[in-house]
């Protein structure tokens, strides 16, 4: 054999444990068709981290206008992606190194599966006892007519200037953090989801109150709708896009034409105009169109038909090892079907199990409470048990903490920030709910404090650094405590 293991993709689900499989002796070469270190380092998590920062500065600003507040901080789109992109393009350099430094092989190519032991690599092809899928996951783009018009998350997170009127198809994690962008930069943006609600595994009186922020900054929410065309048209102008979609919600019992020019009022061009249309008779205008639809699987091309592997739109299935139907072929991070949250946390953490689990007699895999956060502005968080279960059940009991409200301009005058704490009968915390402009650093805490079973008499006995959110909302917890 050539190599001990082959990993099919570059980003954290396959270095990240190779790493350990090399340290061992075993011989590695990694695969990768594109930029070395994946999507998180050069087209999501990175460039999404990095664009969304000064527009959390400004509304934490924001928070104090009538309280000091002087002037207005107004960021610099294309500065800012000046930036973005210089510093995501050094990215890819820097794992190239990291992989010479962990003596990994680097293979440049797409890789594809010819039997259980050969991956081929251009005109190339390399033997190895096992193979571990790493694709990970690519954005859906709907069949639809003028899907071409459709733009990814990989597009806006590389736009030279911000669209004034964006139209984002769906409200998961990329269609409601883009309007979280769009609506602090003071632009316009239609959201059309398909079913009743968005960001659907989030707490949904949290995700409720993030739209209503939303909605007062010109963001528009359109529920149980289904896009079925996109027109361009260079032509089209709108003044009053809220006033547009009322004209053609009172058109849609009427024979009349949706796109009847005589419909629309005229002001506000666009240098490019598209106009997407719904089964409904829903008719929007923007300049920009955002497919927000979630992600599928990327292995559509890399020969699992010759190994008898078959995939969902959820990918490659998994048993408790990442390992598939066939034996010597796993399949780790965003690509493996296991049934928990795909982030590039959980990634991470399968990478390193797998990596571990190679060199011999392994466990099954096992997974700590993992936190998942909408970086929406205010952020919404999640960890552990959520309220919507415990609210159901009689063994638990859900406390609400609001702690922004109590601690208000210590807390950079955040009145909103809150949580909900679910704990058991025993008073163990076992998850909570957050939103706050830092929720994620709160989620981190109650992760911690769940995974190594703080109780909250120990808690109580702990000093905190003051003023903070997470230590104003830990003061808080004594009140369940001593149930006051």
């Amino acid at each position: 054999m050539d190599y001990d293991v082959i990993y099919i993709g570059s980003g954290n689900a396959s270095w990240q444990g190779a790493r350990f499989l090399r340290k061992e002796g075993l011989k590695i070469l990694i695969i990768e068709k594109s930029l070395y270190g994946g999507t998180c380092a050069n087209r999501g998590c990175n460039s999404k981290a990095l664009l969304d920062a000064p527009y959390e500065i400004k509304a934490f600003a924001d928070n104090f206008e009538g309280y000091g507040k002087s002037g207005n901080f107004e960021v610099d789109w294309p500065a800012l992606m000046k930036l973005k992109r210089k510093r995501i393009a050094n990215m890819a350099p820097f794992l190239d190194g990291k992989y010479k430094e962990y003596d990994l092989d680097v293979a440049h190519g797409e890789g594809y599966i010819v039997d259980e032991h050969t991956v081929r690599v251009g005109d190339k092809t390399f033997t190895t006892d096992k193979i571990v899928i790493c694709t990970g996951l690519k954005p859906i783009i709907p069949d639809i007519k003028g899907k071409e018009y459709l733009h990814d998350s990989t597009d806006f997170l590389d736009i030279e200037e911000l669209p004034k009127h964006a139209i984002i198809i769906g409200g998961g994690f990329v269609g409601m953090e883009f309007a979280s962008i769009l609506a602090e930069a003071g632009l316009e943006a239609d959201v059309i989801i398909r079913g009743n609600m968005a960001l659907k595994f989030f707490h949904q009186p949290y995700v409720q109150n993030v739209i209503e922020i939303l909605k007062e900054k010109n963001i528009r929410f359109h529920f149980n709708e289904t896009v079925n065309e996109v027109i361009k048209d260079d032509s089209v102008v709108i003044e009053n896009p809220e006033e547009r979609v009322n004209i053609f919600e009172n058109a849609q019992n009427t024979d009349d034409d949706l796109r009847d020019p005589d419909a629309k009022v005229d002001n506000k061009a666009y240098e490019n105009a598209f106009t997407v249309n719904c089964d409904s008779g829903l008719s929007l205008t923007g300049d920009y169109v955002i497919a927000a639809m979630g992600r599928t699987a990327n292995v559509d091309t890399i020969g699992l038909e010759n190994v008898g592997l078959d995939y969902t739109k959820a990918g490659i299935k998994v048993n408790n090892y990442l390992q598939t139907a066939v034996p010597n072929i796993y399949a780790c991070g965003d690509i493996a079907d296991t049934g928990i949250a795909k982030l590039v946390t959980v990634a991470i953490h399968q990478s390193k199990y797998l990596g571990k689990a190679l060199l011999g007699d392994a466990e099954e895999i096992v997974y700590p409470v993992v936190p998942a956060v909408a970086y929406t502005i205010p952020r919404i968080a999640t960890v552990g048990v959520p309220a919507y279960i415990a609210e159901q059940s009689d063994e638990y009991d859900v406390h609400r903490i609001r702690y922004g409200k109590s601690y208000s301009l210590e807390l950079k005058n955040d009145t909103r920030s809150e949580a909900k704490v679910i704990v058991d009968k025993d008073l163990n915390i076992v998850g909570a709910e957050i939103y706050a402009a830092d929720a994620e650093n709160v989620a981190n805490m109650f992760t911690f404090i769940i995974n190594q079973k703080i109780t909250l008499e120990e808690l109580d006995n702990m000093i905190y650094a003051f003023p903070s959110s997470s230590s104003v909302c830990l003061y808080k917890l004594h009140n369940i405590h001593y149930k006051f």
